[in-house]
């Protein structure tokens, strides 16, 4: 099994024509570089004026602008974990660039019987199951085209955004 990574990992955002989708199932992911300080201002209350993340918001407005779209559920657990409340207080400030970011309970997404895994779907055609490590590190993505894995893969993403709420309303419902 090859794993892409790096620069080719990278690539697989600018190399679809319609769609992208990722199913997120961790509780927590190890930060890339860069992402320690932000974390930590989270946790601190201070400000983070979230230049750390202009390149992603560039390319959700660069997805956005050629009618390309990106969703993404991520199951959750409650109580939030400080790393959940991290990603939800990141996802205010992506999800008005045109990364549509819905939640999921955990006890709601095991009722549904989705995966534990993680994956991006890109243009329905192309998965790329993320592998990670007992630390929560990405070791990279095995991208599979087997037509019936990748129809698995589009009902478990039609049935997780289906249920999913996005943020605000999941957060103040209680769900």
């Amino acid at each position: 099994m090859r794993l892409v990574s790096g620069d080719d990992f990278v690539r697989l955002f600018s190399l679809f024509d319609v769609s992208a989708f990722r199913l997120e199932t961790r509780e927590r992911y190890h930060l890339a570089k860069g992402e320690e300080e932000p974390l930590r201002r989270f946790l601190a209350g201070e400000p983070d004026d979230m230049a750390w993340m202009s390149e992603w918001f560039d390319l959700m407005r660069q997805h956005a602008s050629h009618g390309r779209t990106f969703r993404r559920v991520r199951v959750v657990s409650r109580p939030f974990s400080d790393y959940v409340r991290f990603s939800m207080a990141v996802a205010r400030h992506s999800i008005p660039t045109g990364d549509q970011i819905h939640y999921l309970d955990r006890v709601e997404a095991e009722r549904l019987n989705l995966p534990h895994s993680d994956w991006w779907l890109f243009d329905d055609e192309r998965l790329a199951l993320l592998h990670l490590d007992d630390d929560d590190v990405l070791l990279g993505a095995e991208i599979i085209t087997d037509p019936a894995t990748v129809e698995q893969h589009r009902k478990w993403r039609d049935l997780a955004w289906e249920h999913a709420i996005p943020l605000e309303e999941f957060v103040t419902s209680g769900a």
